[in-house]
C-alpha cells in the first residue's frame, strides 16, 4: 500500500458541530458552536472560545473512509493504547504507580467516585482496606491531567507524616506539610502551596474567634480537591454544639473553598442521628441536614457515602482477603497483697463516690471524673495507680503547707484530643484537681500506698511472660497494647528481664519512657520514635513492641506480626478494634491471634463479659436481616456514645455482685437498643459497597506490565531505543520534551513496570513507570495527540471500530467523561464490544503493517460496517450510560487487517 502524506485542509466554512480540531495550546477538541470570528471548542474538560485562525481541522475517520486514504500503523496503534489506558486509568485509576498490588474494592471505590466531577464522598470502611491507596487511587487520574492543581489533605496531627510519605511514594504526589512556623508575616504559606497536608487539629485556630476575620487560609483560592481522615472529629452535637474541626470545614464551605471533598471514617454514625446527618451536610446541605426527615436522607445515602468490609473484599480471584479473627482469654488472680489493695482501693472509691452525692452538681460531676480516672487507672496496672497516688499525696501535703485554695475543676477534653492525650490526663488529673474527695483522704492515701508499696512484681505481668513462653513460638514477634505508660514501662521491663535487652520497642504518644532498667543494673529514660520502633518492629530487629493508644491509628504491623495481647482493657471497645487493625489488615498472609489477660475475679471482667455477651446478642439480631452477613459490632460501639460505656464500667464497680447482671441488663438498655438496629440496618442497607459477584467481571485485568509495549512504541517512534537491562529498562529522552518540562530527566535508567519490584522507598517514585511518571505522561500526551485514525495492522482478523463515549455535561467546574470502546463482527456474523482494558490487551498483541501499497477501495463497504458497528454499540452502552449524563458515541478511529 501507498501510504500518503498527511497534510491539513483547510475544512469548508462553517465549523460544523463536533468537527475534530486542533489548538496550539489547548491541543485536540470538538467544535460546539461557530460563533463567527470566535468557535467555541470542548477541549477535554474545558470549554474554551478560541479565534478562528488559531485552529486547524484535524483529519476525521469519516475524511479516511471518503478518500481511502490509510495512516501509519505506528501512529494508529500509539493514538489507539493512548487512548485505552487513559480511558481505563481515569475510571479506575489502576496504572497508578501504587507500590503495592491494587484490591478490587479499591479500585472499585476509585470507579465510583471519579464517576462524576466535583465529587462529594464518605468513605466508611473497615479499618485495615487501605484508605490511602483509596484516596491515592481517586487523585492520582484527576493530578495526572490537571484537574487538581489545588489539593489539601487534613489529617490527625500524628498521621500527617504518614500521608505525606505514602502518597510520595506510592503515587508521587508530593505534599508540603503545613506548620505555623513557616507561616509567618513576612511569608504566606497558602499563597504559594499547592498540594498541602496538615494537622486538622493545628488548623482549628484558623475559625477562632480572633482569627476568622484575618486567616489567610481561608482567604486563599479555593482547593480542588479536600481529603479529611478520620472525619469523624467533625463532630457536632445537639447539647454541646460543634467541635472545632466541624466549624473549620463549614467556615471553608461557607466560603466556596472545596470543590470535591472526600472524606474517611470507619465509624460515620457516633449514635446520634444529628451528628451524622450534620458530617453529611457538609457533602451536600440540600439533600443533609439534622432538621430534615432522616428516612429520606437515608434513602440518598448510595450517592453519597461507601463502606466496604473486610468479610466480603477479596482479590482480583474472587478470593475473601481477610479470615476472621481468634479471640482468646487467659486468666490470672490476684496474689494476696494485690487483693488486700483492691479490696481497700474499691472501699476507698466506693467512699468517695458516696462524699460526692452529698455535693453541688459541679462540684459532684468533677469529684466523680477524678474517682473514675482512679479505675481505669487501677484497671490497667498497680504501678500505674501507684503513681497517681503519690502525686496526689505530695500536692495535698504541699496545698497544707502554704494553705493556698484547692484547684476547683479538671478538663474533660473539647473531643478531639488523641487517645494518648486522654490516658495523660487521667495520669495528671490528680495534680489538676485538689478538692477533697473524703473528710481523711490523706489518711486514706496514705493506706493505699503503703498497701501497694511492696507490690513490685504483679501476677498480670508473671502471666503475660508465662503466656508468651510457653503457649508462643521463640521467635514469633508480638505486638502488646497498654493504656498508660506507668503499664507499658513495667511490661518493657519484664520483657527485657526474660528475653533480654533489646528484645524490645515502645511507641507512645510522648516517645519516652523516664524510668526503665538498663543492662547495667541501673535505671534511667529511653526514647523510641513512632517510626523508627514500628521499623523495627517490622524489619525483625525487636521481637516485641509495646504500645499505647498512639499506635492504634496509622501504623502497619501486619507485615510478619499476626499476634496480639491486651495487657489491660480500655473503657470503650472501639479501642479493641483500632488495635486488631494494626494486625487485621490488607497484607496480612496468617490468622490473628488475640490474647486478653483478664481477672474473673473483678467486676471489671464480670462487665467485659455481659458487654460481649449483649453484641454477640445484637449481632444475631440483625444476621437475620442482612443478605451477607457482616460484624457489625464495630458500627454498633461506634453509634454508641463512649461516655455510656465509661459509666458502665466506673459505676458497675460500685454494685454488688449478685446484683450486677440485672443492673447491667437495665443500664445497657440504649446499647444496641431497637432504634439503633435500625439505624444501623438502614445505614447499611443504602450504603453502596463493592460486590465482587456483579462488579467483579467489569474489573479490568490490566496492570502496569501492560503500559510496556506502548512506551517502547512511543520511544521508538520518537527515535529513541529502549535498552533493556537487568536491573530495568534505560532510555534518553527526546530533547524537546527536556527542554520543554524542567522535571525531565535526560537519561532514565531502572526503569520498570513491576510493582513489585524491591526499590528503595527514595527510588519508587523515579524508578516506577506509569501514569504520574513525567516520562509516561508525556508519552501518553504524545500518543493521544496523533491524529490517525484509519490504518492497516499484521495479526488483525478483521476490522476493528474505536469509539469513545462522553456525556454531555458543560461548564468550566464539570468533568467531561470519555470512555473508550471497540467493536468486531466475528466469524458467525456476531458483533463483539470490548471494554477499554479488553482492547488494550487486542493492541497489544498486534504488530504494525507500514507497507506500500495503492489506497484501498472499500470505503463504502467501511462505512456500512462503520454504521453498523456503532449501531450495537449504541444498543450495548447500559453500562456506560447509567454513569454519564446524555452520553454521546463518537467515532475516533478504525484498524483493519492487512489483507483487506
Amino acid at each position: 500500500m501507498t501510504i500518503s502524506t498527511k497534510t491539513r485542509t483547510m475544512m469548508p466554512e462553517p465549523f460544523s458541530q463536533n468537527t475534530p480540531v486542533s489548538h496550539p495550546r489547548h491541543g485536540t477538541g470538538h467544535v460546539l458552536a461557530d460563533m463567527g470570528e470566535f468557535i467555541l471548542v470542548r477541549f477535554g474538560p474545558a470549554i474554551q472560545q478560541v479565534p478562528r485562525e488559531q485552529l486547524s481541522p484535524v483529519r476525521s475517520l469519516e475524511q479516511a473512509l471518503s478518500t481511502g486514504t490509510l495512516d501509519p500503523s505506528a501512529d494508529a496503534l500509539l493514538r489507539a493504547s493512548a487512548l485505552a489506558i487513559r480511558s481505563v486509568n481515569d475510571q479506575w485509576g489502576v496504572f497508578s504507580r501504587s507500590r503495592v498490588q491494587l484490591l478490587p474494592h479499591q479500585l472499585w471505590v476509585c470507579h465510583r467516585v471519579n464517576r462524576s466531577y466535583p465529587f462529594r464522598w464518605l468513605v466508611a470502611d473497615d479499618v485495615g482496606l487501605g484508605k490511602t491507596i483509596e484516596a491515592g487511587l481517586v487523585l492520582m487520574p484527576l493530578v495526572a491531567r490537571a484537574q487538581v492543581r489545588r489539593l489539601l489533605i487534613l489529617a490527625p496531627a500524628k498521621l500527617v507524616p504518614q500521608w505525606q510519605k505514602r502518597m510520595r511514594t506510592m503515587f508521587d504526589i508530593r505534599l508540603q506539610v503545613y506548620d505555623r512556623a513557616v507561616d509567618t508575616g513576612q511569608v504566606d504559606f497558602w499563597d504559594t502551596a499547592n498540594m498541602v497536608v496538615a494537622s486538622i487539629h493545628t488548623l482549628r485556630r484558623e475559625i477562632t474567634e480572633d482569627r476568622e476575620d484575618t486567616s489567610r487560609f481561608l482567604a486563599a483560592d479555593a482547593w480542588d480537591a479536600v481529603v479529611v481522615d478520620e472525619a469523624h472529629h467533625l463532630n457536632t452535637d445537639e447539647r454541646t454544639g460543634e467541635t472545632l474541626s466541624f466549624q473549620l470545614l463549614r467556615a471553608m464551605e461557607e466560603r466556596r473553598r472545596i470543590g470535591s471533598l472526600l472524606l474517611f471514617t470507619g465509624t460515620p454514625h457516633r449514635g446520634k442521628d444529628h451528628g451524622f446527618l450534620s458530617l453529611l451536610s457538609l457533602l451536600d446541605r440540600e439533600v443533609f441536614g439534622p432538621d430534615r426527615d432522616p428516612d429520606e436522607q437515608l434513602a440518598r445515602l448510595p450517592d453519597y457515602m461507601i463502606r466496604n468490609n473486610k468479610a466480603t473484599v477479596t482479590d482480583l480471584n474472587g478470593k475473601r482477603l481477610f479470615t476472621p479473627i481468634t479471640v482468646s482469654s487467659r486468666e490470672y488472680s490476684f496474689s494476696p497483697e494485690e487483693r488486700a489493695f483492691y479490696d481497700t482501693l474499691s472501699a476507698f472509691i466506693i467512699d468517695g463516690r458516696a462524699y460526692a452525692s452529698t455535693l453541688g452538681a459541679r462540684a459532684q460531676s468533677q469529684r466523680m471524673l477524678l474517682l473514675i480516672a482512679l479505675q481505669k487507672l487501677a484497671a490497667s496496672s498497680i504501678a500505674a495507680i501507684r503513681n497517681a497516688l503519690a502525686k496526689r499525696r505530695a500536692r495535698l501535703a504541699e496545698l497544707a503547707e502554704s494553705m493556698r485554695p484547692p484547684a476547683a475543676t479538671i478538663s474533660e477534653g473539647d473531643g478531639d484530643d488523641t487517645l494518648d492525650d486522654r490516658a495523660r490526663a487521667d495520669e495528671d488529673a490528680w495534680g489538676r484537681m485538689l478538692a477533697e474527695l473524703m473528710d481523711d483522704e490523706v489518711a486514706r492515701l496514705e493506706e493505699l500506698l503503703e498497701l501497694a508499696e511492696p507490690i513490685r512484681q504483679e501476677r498480670k505481668i508473671d502471666r503475660l511472660v508465662e503466656l508468651i513462653e510457653s503457649e508462643l513460638p521463640p521467635s514469633e514477634p508480638v505486638l502488646l497494647f497498654t493504656e498508660y505508660k506507668a503499664t507499658q514501662a513495667m511490661v518493657v521491663d519484664a520483657l527485657h528481664a526474660r528475653f533480654g535487652h533489646g528484645c524490645c520497642a515502645f511507641i507512645n504518644g510522648d516517645e519516652r519512657l523516664d524510668d526503665l532498667a538498663r543492662e547495667d543494673s541501673t535505671r534511667g529514660p529511653r526514647s523510641w520514635a513512632r517510626d523508627a520502633a514500628a521499623e523495627a518492629f517490622n524489619g525483625g530487629k525487636v521481637r516485641f513492641l509495646v504500645s499505647t493508644e498512639a499506635a492504634g491509628e496509622g501504623i502497619d504491623l501486619q507485615e510478619r506480626c499476626a499476634t496480639l495481647i491486651h495487657v489491660d482493657m480500655p473503657w470503650n471497645p472501639m479501642r479493641l478494634h483500632q488495635r486488631v487493625g494494626r494486625l487485621s489488615r490488607y497484607g496480612q498472609t496468617r490468622p490473628v491471634q488475640v490474647y486478653i489477660l483478664r481477672n474473673p475475679d473483678t467486676v471489671e471482667a464480670r462487665i467485659w463479659d455481659l458487654l460481649n455477651t449483649k453484641l454477640e446478642r445484637i449481632q444475631r439480631t440483625l444476621d437475620v436481616a442482612m443478605d451477607e452477613r457482616e460484624d457489625i459490632s464495630q458500627l454498633v460501639i461506634g453509634m454508641t456514645a463512649p461516655g455510656t460505656f465509661e459509666q458502665l464500667f466506673a459505676e458497675g464497680q460500685a454494685r454488688p455482685r449478685e446484683s450486677l447482671d440485672e443492673w447491667f441488663n437495665r443500664e445497657s438498655a440504649t446499647i444496641g437498643g431497637e432504634d439503633l438496629v435500625r439505624k444501623v440496618k438502614s445505614m447499611l442497607g443504602n450504603v453502596a459497597r463493592f460486590d465482587f459477584a456483579s462488579v467483579g467481571r467489569n474489573l479490568p485485568q490490566v496492570d502496569l506490565p501492560d503500559l510496556e509495549r506502548f512506551f517502547i512504541m512511543t520511544m521508538e517512534h520518537q527515535g529513541r531505543r529502549v535498552l533493556r537491562r537487568d536491573e530495568g529498562f534505560e532510555v534518553i529522552a527526546p530533547e524537546p520534551w527536556v527542554d520543554e518540562d524542567y522535571a525531565m530527566q535526560p537519561r532514565y535508567k531502572g526503569l520498570m513496570f513491576d510493582r513489585h519490584a524491591k526499590l528503595g522507598a527514595s527510588e519508587g517514585p523515579t524508578r516506577l513507570l506509569g501514569i504520574g511518571h513525567v516520562l509516561f505522561d508525556r508519552a501518553l500526551k504524545e500518543g493521544e495527540r496523533t491524529e490517525a485514525c484509519l490504518a492497516t495492522c499484521a495479526r488483525l482478523d478483521r476490522p476493528l471500530l474505536i469509539a469513545s463515549v462522553e456525556d454531555q455535561v458543560t461548564g468550566q467546574d464539570q468533568s467531561i467523561t470519555r470512555i473508550v470502546i471497540a467493536a468486531f463482527k466475528d466469524e458467525t456474523g456476531t458483533i463483539q464490544v470490548l471494554r477499554d482494558w479488553e482492547l488494550l490487551k487486542l493492541l497489544n498483541g498486534l504488530g504494525r503493517s507500514d507497507l506500500f501499497a495503492p489506497p484501498f477501495a472499500g470505503g463504502e463497504k467501511l462505512r456500512a460496517l462503520q454504521t453498523e458497528l456503532l449501531a450495537s454499540m449504541a444498543e450495548r452502552l447500559t453500562e456506560v450510560a447509567e454513569m454519564m449524563s446524555r452520553p454521546g458515541l463518537r467515532n475516533e478511529m478504525m484498524l483493519l487487517p492487512e489483507s483487506f
